[in-house]
């Protein structure tokens, strides 16, 4: 039996998500994107995951974009529904949101482990994701402007945010691709590193963040998203009642226990 086209698993607190179709490189067809907001919500409600690492099955790519020749013909009707994921995305019109976090709010933590191609819907799903780490053959684009169609998930909204205006602009209206290099100066990823570091690198950043409180984790991600588009003040508002709601837990106590102690935090989530 064919593995499915989107592996979930859990180990030791991290959620692994890997789009799993290298045969084209792991272009995101309507299955995948129905099993990635499946686990997206997996993660959300699941108290023992502490935080995300999404990557792509084998070497070449994290994914190439939504699947040319299924998902986006599925959206603009030059191709009727044929199975269920089919039927699902088109009954379903948060699919495509959900999976690609827009208008999802998801405060736990996501590393994006890109290992190759990250185009179009690639370069989209990053920009919700909270640490980047690139192979140096990583190559990233928005390349929905050169078929035809402007990127919706969410990229004309976070990308003017994340880096400079004027290279933002660069990425969305051409098109072309940009190495690793390039995406790291401009900050869009955190870090390059070799082809089989990607993974490791990943996941000792996951299990740093692990070992963290996790519901200070979770309030700290909280205020950063939700202060993005307000003012100051307002942001301040947030701050102060996340920190309280923070400080009355019970790893809030735990935490300056176990260092007065020498020893580790046991943090429980509450």
């Amino acid at each position: 039996m064919a593995e499915p086209a989107l592996l979930y698993e859990k180990r030791e607190g991290i959620a692994y998500i890997t789009f799993n179709r290298p045969q084209v490189r792991n272009a995101l067809s309507p299955e995948v994107f129905c099993r990635l907001v499946d686990a997206w919500q997996d993660y959300a409600a699941d108290d023992s995951l502490r935080v995300a690492i999404i990557t792509g099955a084998g070497d070449r790519a994290f994914t190439a974009g939504a699947d040319l020749g299924t998902f986006i013909p599925l959206l603009s009707g030059a191709r009727q529904p044929e199975d269920a994921w089919d039927r699902r995305v088109l009954q379903d019109t948060q699919v495509s949101d959900v999976a690609i976090l827009r208008g999802f709010p998801l405060y736990k933590p996501i590393i994006a482990a890109i290992n190759g191609f990250c185009l179009g819907a690639g370069t989209e799903l990053i920009q919700a994701t909270d640490l980047r780490i690139a192979a140096t053959h990583a190559t990233f684009a928005l390349t929905e402007v050169m078929r035809g169609f402007m990127p919706a998930g969410g990229s004309t909204i976070r990308l003017p945010r994340q880096i400079p205006l004027c290279k933002a602009m660069e990425i969305l209206l051409i098109g072309e691709h940009m190495n690793a290099q390039e995406a790291y100066r401009i900050g869009l990823v955190n870090e390059i590193v070799p082809p089989d570091q990607v993974m490791p690198r990943a996941e000792e950043l996951a299990h740093k963040i692990a070992a963290n409180g996790p519901v200070a984790v979770r309030k700290i991600k909280e205020t950063v998203l939700r202060s993005l588009s307000i003012s100051f003040d307002e942001g301040f508002r947030i701050e102060n009642e996340n920190a309280k709601l923070v400080l009355a837990t019970e790893d809030a106590k735990e935490g300056p226990r176990a260092f007065m102690e020498k020893r580790l935090p046991r943090y429980v989530g509450r």
